[in-house]
């Protein structure tokens, strides 16, 4: 699948990843999180080529992502990024069209098969967006906007699913709904999933196991329940939080506690 090996990345003068190691296998999910800055964002760039690395290496089914022409790695990886430039207006069916590039065997309009139309199809039911498949982007909320870079990303039927921050924008039902569709992908098609995301509890839920950033390193990597501990979210983050246990899944859940954390640094 996907591994970084030693991965070190460096640009503006500034150390943004060091020396991380991490494997994506097929069927979990991975959750980053971790302050701003941490480098969780340069992280899944450079993990699809879009930034080049200063050392390690990056192996996309066992060969160096860098010996690889971008059709294959967009077959194999899927990117959902936090914003996505539009140079003129296309509904959101056109948009999601898109995210069958890579199997294109011709160039130019008019190149949607009926597979491509089958799985677009799929994906906008799958997101919830079948009734607005042919409203213009750009008249779309934030909310719905973001559904469609992930039925775009859905599209692709990549087995690898980079996600920077996903729920952003959605409600909570929309959120859920999401994370269903990720989830549901990595149980059924035994894709693989390594999501950036500033909600601690979310990760908590749905993530198999969770990285922790700070300063471009890797603090700690494990379970949630071996990662969301209070002394390692108290060094990370500089704010006392109370962990306990979610009332329905049992899983860690993490509540902040500004005020008691500013008083004793005041003391």
């Amino acid at each position: 699948m996907l591994e970084a090996r030693d991965l070190t990345v460096s640009y503006d003068h500034r150390l943004a990843v060091a020396d991380l190691t991490l494997a994506l296998r097929p069927g979990g999910i991975t959750a980053i999180i971790g302050p701003n800055g941490a480098g969780k964002s340069t992280l899944l760039r450079t993990l699809n080529g879009q930034i080049r690395q200063s050392s390690g290496a990056i192996l996309l089914d066992g060969q160096p992502l860098e010996r690889l022409n971008r059709r294959t790695i967009s077959r194999r990886i899927a990117v959902v990024a936090q914003e996505a430039e539009l140079r003129f207006p296309v509904t959101v069916l056109e948009f999601v069209l898109g995210g069958r590039f890579a199997w294109a065997t011709n160039a130019g309009w008019g190149w949607e098969t009926e597979r491509d139309l089958q799985v677009a199809d799929a994906v906008l039911r799958e997101t919830e967006l079948s009734d607005l498949s042919g409203r213009l982007m750009n008249e779309l909320s934030g909310g719905e906007r973001q559904r469609a870079l992930m039925a775009r990303a859905l599209a692709t039927e990549a087995p690898i699913l980079l996600l920077d921050e996903p729920t952003a924008n959605l409600d909570l039902s929309h959120q859920a709904t999401l994370l269903t569709v990720v989830r549901n992908r990595c149980n059924r098609d035994e894709a693989a999933a390594l999501v950036v995301t500033h909600d601690i509890n979310l990760a908590a839920q749905f993530a198999d196991n969770i990285l922790l950033m700070s300063q471009g390193r890797s603090v700690h990597y494990g379970t949630p329940e071996q990662v969301l501990q209070p002394q390692i979210l108290e060094e990370v983050f500089e704010v006392r939080v109370l962990v306990d246990a979610h009332p329905v899944t049992g899983g860690p859940r993490v509540t902040p506690l500004h005020d008691t954390y500013r008083q004793e640094k005041l003391r």
